[in-house]
């Protein structure tokens, strides 16, 4: 008899034993494309890769659980080009999602420096589309984030009053891209075209992938400092948005920006380039937001200027003219008597 109630309720404390942890997880996620996305991640592979090219197929590999992107909602997995960018001893790598024909999104950029003979640091940064905000994560204070090439070798770490910043100098994939002879890389791969060895994957449900997720955050940190200022500048021009990825966010990253009080969007983020079918990657200017304004669009009223004899036209409309009114330097009562100076004389 007691067997007959005890199995029942065994079940039911592990029923809810299995709920409980698949909803766990689910509280962590934002909601933002960018939790299927893993920063630190990348940042593993690019260390544990010998080449941008070997890097790229790291990212793009199922069993690194570290793309879990459908940002097109097709129901396969978005493949990352990365695209290299050089000037002198700074560099740039550009993440960015294939979704569709027409249009790219980047997911993140890597940001390298080399500053001394053997020295150089790294940091990646989520792109505000895809991540609600700037987030940018860099190596941890850990010997093995060195990686050297023999054990009498050692990348030290250096201080700074934002932590410690490693020297990632003996990572391969940064000795191979400061080498003498070394050519930038940038994906050939398109839409239509892909590499041979590539399948899309079916991306995991949240709670699948949270796990793969956070198992990289042990050797990386969230820090709030941009250590490489000319990487931003550098970055800024080839910076790409897809029309699609923005609409199809929009309301769950304005509410995260709401959520998290990052004023400094407006709500109303305006990507610097945008690319889409009818644009043919063109960039788009807003026209003249005022940063003090909210966002809200400063238009002049045409104020004159020193070939206009400083006559101000103002748009009001008054009943008695037509519903314009012109509005000179001068009234017209002064007007009226000056022509009439005139015929007398």
């Amino acid at each position: 008899m007691q067997l007959r109630y005890f199995l029942p309720a065994l079940f039911l404390m592990l029923l809810t034993v299995t709920v409980k942890a698949q909803d766990q997880p689910d509280q962590d996620s934002t909601g933002l494309p960018g939790d299927n996305f893993s920063l630190q991640g990348a940042l593993e592979m690019f260390k544990q890769s010998s080449s941008p090219e070997a890097f790229e197929k790291a990212l793009n590999s199922e069993e690194n659980k570290v793309n879990n992107l459908d940002l097109n909602g097709d129901g396969n997995i978005d493949y990352i080009k990365v695209i290299n960018k050089k000037d002198g001893d700074v560099q740039v790598f550009i993440l960015q999602a294939v979704v569709s024909e027409s249009e790219s999104q980047d997911i993140a950029v890597i940001s390298l420096q080399k500053t001394a003979e053997d020295n150089a640091v790294i940091q990646i940064e989520g792109d505000k589309d895809i991540y609600g905000e700037a987030k940018i994560a860099e190596p941890a204070a850990e010997a093995d984030n060195a990686f050297n090439y023999s054990p009498a070798t050692h990348g030290p770490s250096a201080y700074s009053p934002d932590g410690i910043i490693v020297n990632v100098w003996f990572w391969p994939c940064v000795r191979f891209v400061y080498a003498p002879a070394y050519v930038v890389w940038v994906s050939p791969w398109t839409w239509y075209s892909h590499p041979v060895w590539w399948r899309p994957w079916r991306p995991m449900p949240w709670h699948y992938y949270h796990p793969y997720y956070y198992r990289y955050n042990t050797r990386y940190v969230v820090v709030n400092t941009r250590r490489i200022a000319p990487a931003r500048v550098m970055y800024r021009p080839y910076r790409t948005s897809s029309v699609t990825v923005i609409n199809r966010n929009r309301v769950v990253v304005n509410n995260y920006r709401v959520t998290r009080g990052t004023r400094t969007y407006n709500n109303n983020y305006q990507p610097s380039r945008i690319t889409n079918g009818n644009s043919g990657g063109r960039t788009y200017q807003p026209s003249r937001v005022g940063g003090n304004t909210g966002g809200r669009t400063y238009q002049p009223s045409r104020v004159g200027n020193g070939n206009t004899g400083g006559r101000t036209y103002q748009p009001s409309r008054s009943s008695g003219s037509g519903g314009r009114t012109y509005q000179g330097g001068r009234s017209s009562n002064e007007r009226s008597s000056s022509r009439a100076g005139r015929s007398r004389n």
